[in-house]
């Protein structure tokens, strides 16, 4: 089987068959980050415990929790999350997950990794 296919048009990749990365929420597989797509990524996210707080200047995010349950930090303020549970999160919100999660993350414009700042 096929496990990725691309065109001119499209792409399709099967998460699981990327190698997932560390990034400061705990590891993500990382779907259409490639030069020539500037509009959005897909991201498979395994969060850890202790998730670092950090923001984008440039990204918005959003977050849509598919396992677990715990919280997310935004500006300070702690936010209870379950499955099923969607955020928008704008350029220059301080945030972080709290918990054992897994959530897929949409980054708008794709994901840039020079876009982590940390206070």
């Amino acid at each position: 089987m096929n496990t990725s296919s691309t065109s001119s048009k499209y792409k399709i990749v099967h998460l699981n068959d990327i190698e997932p990365v560390s990034c400061p929420c705990g590891s993500a597989r990382r779907a259409f980050v490639d030069s020539d797509n500037q509009v959005a990524s897909l991201h498979l996210v395994d969060i850890k415990k202790d998730a670092k707080t950090h923001y984008h200047k440039k990204l918005t995010e959003i977050y849509l929790v598919l396992e677990g349950e715990g919280h997310i930090e935004l500006d300070g303020e702690l936010h209870p999350v379950k499955p099923m549970s969607a955020l928008l999160i704008k350029p220059g919100c301080r945030h972080r997950a709290i918990g054992d999660l897994k959530i897929v993350n949409v980054p708008v414009p794709t994901f840039d990794p020079d876009d982590e700042w940390f206070d």
